[in-house]
């Protein structure tokens, strides 16, 4: 990631780092600060004084403000009204400057810079921790035993300074309430928290199963819209994720449903309130999918990969849990905890005679997911 945003700080050019609250985004743009042989100015969006200082949308505002500064790191950049037409004056008039942006929400940064910026800006998404990351801190002894604590805890960067259980616990239920339910809650409209809490803890129960949007509605008495509407900013905060399902073949093959992941599968616990071991859990089959899923995107996403992915099934209840469509070809995953073989799918056999397929198990899932 870091090498990636480093190549895109080209002269006259916006970066936007965006991904959830707790991720490392500060963090990371001050090692690149030290790194950058730029003549650098931070400044902090959130703060009223930068947002008073950046209020007069003017050129001669902005030269005398950047005078002979060569980067801009704007942390939280969300939090400034109008930062997108503020950025696009910025480096349409400044000759040679760079601007790194940050922000915690898809929703905010893009929606608010994303026009005025369209020709002009990078976008870069920031995930919790991947497995992939740690392949030069731990031996293949320590990553098995510490898969566990993936499974339960997820990627956080501050849980790895967390030495028990019980900090790593307290450590998420805040992060769920204090930040996650936060950011959205601040947008229009979403006023009622326990209603957007019981919505993620329904979720959470359907993890790698197709979610019905007039039965949540019914169970948490919500229209099927607001529902929609709410499941929609939960993806554009990255607490969730969805995977619509895939067809060549309408009459055989669902696609009008949809399966929803959590980002972090300590999220997911966090919601649920349960960090109980594996041994006692009834629902390692979904927490063995959530993970394999959000590390995947991770792995895909830091290679520069775009595959479309997608769910299987037939209306007679054949299925595959994963999907990628990259390049003309198309893969098949059938995830599995502790299965030694799988079988495809007939229908899928005959339907997609030069797909792959391939079982993920507790095996051999390292390599899917760039561990």
């Amino acid at each position: 990631m870091k090498k990636n945003i480093l190549d895109s700080l080209r002269p006259n050019k916006v970066n936007i780092l965006v991904g959830t609250r707790r991720v490392g985004k500060t963090h990371l743009i001050q090692k690149i600060g030290r790194e950058v042989p730029y003549k650098l100015l931070v400044l902090e969006g959130e703060d009223v004084q930068v947002q008073a200082l950046l209020a007069e949308r003017s050129v001669a505002n902005y030269q005398r403000i950047l005078a002979g500064v060569e980067l801009l790191i704007l942390d939280e950049a969300q939090a400034i009204p109008e930062i997108g037409k503020i950025l696009k004056l910025i480096v349409d008039h400044l000759p040679g400057i760079r601007v790194l942006a940050t922000g915690s929400s898809a929703f905010d940064l893009t929606q608010r810079s994303g026009e005025p910026l369209t020709g002009r800006a990078y976008f870069h998404y920031l995930y919790p921790i991947a497995q992939q990351e740690l392949r030069s801190y731990e031996n293949p002894f320590q990553v098995l035993q510490n898969r566990e604590e993936r499974l339960l805890y997820g990627g956080y960067p501050e849980l790895f300074q967390q030495t028990t259980p019980k900090e790593k616990e307290l450590y998420l239920r805040e992060l769920v309430q204090a930040y996650l339910l936060k950011d959205i809650l601040a947008y229009e409209g979403i006023r009622n928290a326990d209603k957007v809490k019981d919505l993620l803890r329904l979720v959470a129960f359907q993890v790698g199963k197709e979610v019905s949007m007039d039965e949540l509605g019914k169970q948490l008495q919500l229209s099927k819209n607001t529902v929609e509407k709410y499941l929609d900013l939960l993806t554009k905060v990255f607490v969730l994720r969805k995977v619509g399902g895939f067809s060549r073949n309408l009459r055989k093959e669902v696609t009008k449903t949809a399966r929803w992941y959590f980002q972090d599968n300590g999220v997911r616990n966090a919601v649920l309130n349960d960090f109980r071991p594996l041994a006692l859990r009834t629902d390692v089959g979904e927490l063995w999918e959530n993970y394999l899923v959000s590390e995947r995107i991770k792995y895909l996403h830091y290679a520069q990969r775009q595959p479309e992915y997608y769910f299987w099934r037939t209306y007679d209840h054949q299925e595959i849990d994963w999907l990628e469509y990259e390049n003309g070809q198309l893969s098949a995953f059938e995830f599995k905890w502790k299965a030694e073989q799988a079988k495809v799918p007939k229908a899928f056999a005959t339907a997609y005679p030069d797909a792959s397929f391939r079982l993920i198990n507790a095996t051999n899932y390292l390599a899917f997911i760039g561990g």
